[in-house]
């Protein structure tokens, strides 16, 4: 087990710095561009993610907002959840009104249809039992 951990554990750090270097903006790479840091990581296995982590990325969040939750905050409209905002529940109201109306003919409409075949019933019996 403890020979398995040992190539399990460096290739885990691996994976996780070049996936974290990746997903770094270039302008946050510090002393090399992006892809050495890449080829560092790839060739040096636990050298390379070691020197990623220490020297090869700004850990400060940048001020502009570009971590995810920074930038939902910013860009955070007024409401929360649809049933919070009444240009929606209006709609909402809308659309119910109208799919009543149309319900409402849909009815009337099958209402004459099922008189006019009574009708025809009977004017198709009374001339059959003469």
């Amino acid at each position: 087990m403890l020979r398995a951990l040992m190539y399990i554990l460096p290739l885990a750090l691996t994976i996780y710095a070049v996936i974290d270097c990746l997903n770094t903006p270039e302008d946050e790479a510090r002393h090399l561009p992006k892809i050495a840091w890449i080829f560092i990581v790839l060739l040096f296995w636990i050298v390379g993610p070691i020197a990623w982590f220490a020297a090869g990325k700004v850990r400060n969040p940048p001020a502009n907002g570009r971590t995810p939750s920074e930038w939902h905050r910013n860009h955070r409209h007024e409401w929360v959840a649809p049933d919070d905002n009444p240009d929606f529940l209006k709609s909402l109201r809308e659309d119910n009104k109208k799919d009543e109306s149309l319900l409402k003919d849909w009815e009337a409409d099958l209402r004459r249809r099922e008189e006019e075949l009574k009708k025809r019933e009977q004017d198709g019996d009374g001339g059959e039992k003469s």
